[in-house]
């Protein structure tokens, strides 16, 4: 593979120094690397392959030569500047959710639907929710053999989802509550205290009291799946966890499948760990996953109230797996 010149907007965010990272660790062929932000960023040093290089405010003529730009910059920053991108000769790859719906962009994970990102018909592919990807990479597989009717997700989000003022948050509230004051929230991440509390609100709620976050997990389930009448429900809640995602998933099927059949598909799926010993406490943890690129699975159960149903705890790296990996492996395709 010849070397591409790689442009990262967001360069200086959790998200996009991940990018950087990911994209060294795995030895994608990078010619030149260029480093964007907004121009309040200008100026920054990241590291890159054991050099720091400058990050430059995004303009018009940021993507000139540019053969695939990853974007990790928040939605209205992805609506104004990938048709750019496009226009001066990259391929966009996209970590907002400004594109994923559209019907002329792939949503792609690279495990479940890689053929999807040849057919970019705008030169954007999505890249999809965290919470969604590490979902769909451990049911696909079992979807594949029994047949996925009906998944109900309740996830336990970390606060590095919300980036640094997250972490910030949950770090703050914390060392105040340790030293024994009164723990202020100070709303600039979260409407609440998140430090030992837990938050059932992540993203704006609808007339319905549905919140953003749900609906991504409905409707991008499907997409990347190809699975339209898939029917899906659940809660996402915000936990006191620095990094990494757990959720909670009832998978009910047409067909049947017994949790030790599921077991021995999920030891050889493609992206999974197998963590399923829980009479030997094994079984996934945020803190063992942090850091790490696999989706762990474990706890596969007999569902208890519904039939041809399985429950499991299912864990990922939300910075990792769930953002700059998938992202970094749709590159790879390309």
């Amino acid at each position: 593979m010849n070397g591409k010149k790689v442009a990262v907007l967001g360069a200086t965010g959790l998200v996009g120094r991940e990018m950087l990272k990911t994209l060294e660790q795995r030895k994608f062929p990078v010619s030149e690397i260029v480093p964007l932000a907004s121009p309040r960023s200008e100026g920054i040093k990241v590291k890159f392959c054991g050099e720091e290089v400058t990050v430059h405010a995004v303009n018009e003529n940021s993507f000139k030569g540019v053969d695939v730009a990853i974007f990790s910059a928040g939605g209205k920053t992805s609506k104004q500047w990938a048709p750019v991108a496009v226009a001066s000769g990259a391929t966009v790859i996209d970590n907002s959710s400004a594109w994923r719906m559209d019907p002329d962009v792939p949503l792609v994970v690279p495990e479940i639907n890689p053929e999807d990102a040849h057919g970019c018909k705008k030169g954007i592919i999505a890249n999809p929710n965290c919470a969604t990807i590490q979902a769909v990479v451990a049911l696909y597989p079992l979807h594949k053999e029994a047949g996925l009717v009906y998944i109900n997700i309740s996830t336990y989000q970390s606060v590095s989802g919300t980036g640094k003022k997250g972490l910030d948050a949950l770090t703050n509230e914390s060392f105040a509550w340790a030293r024994g004051e009164d723990v202020k929230c100070e709303g600039k991440a979260y409407p609440h205290q998140i430090a030992f509390n837990l938050l059932p609100h992540i993203g704006p709620f609808d007339d319905e009291g549905i919140s953003e976050e749900e609906w991504k997990m409905v409707n991008e389930s499907r997409k990347i799946m190809h699975i339209p009448d898939l029917r899906v429900s659940g809660i996402t809640v915000r936990v006191p966890v620095f990094r990494a995602h757990g959720e909670s998933v009832t998978a009910q099927f047409k067909n049947e499948l017994t949790p030790q059949r599921a077991r021995e598909i999920l030891k050889t799926a493609p992206g999974v760990i197998l963590r399923d010993d829980p009479k030997n406490n094994i079984y996934p943890l945020p803190i063992e996953a942090a850091d790490n690129d696999a989706v762990y699975v474990g706890r596969i159960r007999r569902d208890t109230g519904l039939n041809n149903a399985l429950a499991m705890w299912v864990v990922s790296d939300n910075l990792r797996k769930g953002a700059a990996l998938n992202a970094v492996q749709i590159a790879e395709i390309l």
